[in-house]
């Protein structure tokens, strides 16, 4: 984050003593996890500091530890490095979501040359070596581009290929002062919602055609709380509510994003037995009538509105294209699923892992 550039050094306090890498005593981590916990690893790149990784694990799942304490596992990471780790230690992860951005020519010119084919291979191979658990893919969409169905199609066929079992997409937008250009993020939101609208068909049809429900995240999320599946109505990733980052020194924080902003700062794992300070979306967001479905977006942007009012409003309106063109499409689901063509099930997900529901 280029915080000083975008002015919330004057806004915010931030934290300059938090280390580069992890320093918390894993045994302190009990404090903060309950039974049944989903713990995510996360970074920068957590597999560069795979040794961590390993003694957390070790810990949970060890006889001999002083914790009882059943923690599920999941990862986020760029997958670079995926074919040189510990497999085992792999395959304890129920859940990895692994960036990748759509083809080769678009993941290549967004991460580097030769990423997607190196992505691509790690996965392969732990697929080959049994890996079971949901591998997410995780795309950025640039508005540079607008392309989304035709990215996401191309996730759809490694889906078909067994390589990935789900995608979500976040729209790179808001997150920086000195990026905002009307003109060229209204074209591109006219462009991303068409494209959305061939997505969302897209999906309805295979649907009809093979009996699945593709798990496009954000599909299924917001169909969840329009069908009244998901009575949830606050922010979608759970930050500051549900979901909550642990710092390299022991802090608790909303989500990663702020993980050096005092401001945002829920409480420290060695306080046993704290109250987490919970956090709150703010205006514009409180006035929405969206705000039940949508649940505000990102926190982060909601807090910093580096973005002005024309911008935040164009951003506005790609969520708001999402929730009515998937509301429109709702008597055509009932209808799948009273005909025993899709169940209601096939539609729910883990919630607070990290996919991004509203992009």
């Amino acid at each position: 984050m280029n915080e000083f550039d975008n002015g919330l050094d004057k806004k915010w306090s931030f934290d300059f003593d938090v280390p580069s890498e992890s320093e918390v005593e894993v045994s302190k981590l009990d404090s903060v996890l309950n039974d049944g916990d989903t713990l995510i690893f996360y970074g920068g790149e957590p597999l560069v500091n795979f040794s961590k990784m390993k003694e957390i694990m070790d810990y949970f799942d060890n006889e001999s530890s002083n914790s009882n304490k059943k923690i599920n596992f999941c990862m986020q990471t760029n997958g670079k490095l995926l074919g040189s780790v510990d497999f085992n230690y792999i395959n304890r992860l129920s859940k990895m979501l692994v960036s990748i951005d759509g083809d080769k020519e678009r993941t290549d010119y967004n991460r580097g040359k030769g990423t997607y084919d190196l992505v691509i291979k790690n996965i392969k191979d732990l697929r080959e070596k049994g890996y079971k658990g949901e591998i997410v893919a995780r795309m950025t969409l640039s508005y540079n581009f607008s392309d989304l169905f035709e990215q996401v199609k191309h996730i759809i066929n490694l889906i078909e290929n067994g390589i990935f079992d789900s995608v979500h997409w976040q729209i790179d937008a808001g997150f920086y002062r000195n990026d905002f250009d009307e003109k060229h993020f209204g074209e591109f939101v006219k462009n991303y919602n068409k494209s959305l609208d061939l997505l969302i068909e897209y999906w309805i049809r295979y649907m009809k055609e093979n009996n699945k429900v593709l798990k496009l995240y954000p599909l299924i999320g917001i169909l969840n709380r329009l069908m009244g599946w998901d009575k949830e109505t606050r922010l979608m990733c759970g930050s500051g509510y549900a979901n909550y980052t642990i710092t390299t020194d022991g802090k608790i924080t909303t989500c990663p994003i702020t993980n050096n902003i005092k401001d945002f700062y829920c409480g420290d794992i060695n306080n046993k037995g704290e109250k987490l300070k919970e956090f709150y979306v703010g205006e514009p967001c409180t006035s929405c009538e969206y705000l039940n479905i949508c649940g505000g977006r990102c926190l982060y942007s909601n807090k910093a509105k580096l973005w002005p009012v024309e911008g935040e409003k164009l951003v506005c309106k790609t969520i708001i294209h999402l929730i009515e063109s998937l509301k429109e499409r709702i008597p055509g689901i009932n209808e799948l699923i009273e005909k025993g063509i899709v169940k209601e099930e096939d539609f729910q997900y883990e919630k607070f892992f990290g996919p991004e529901i509203i992009p």
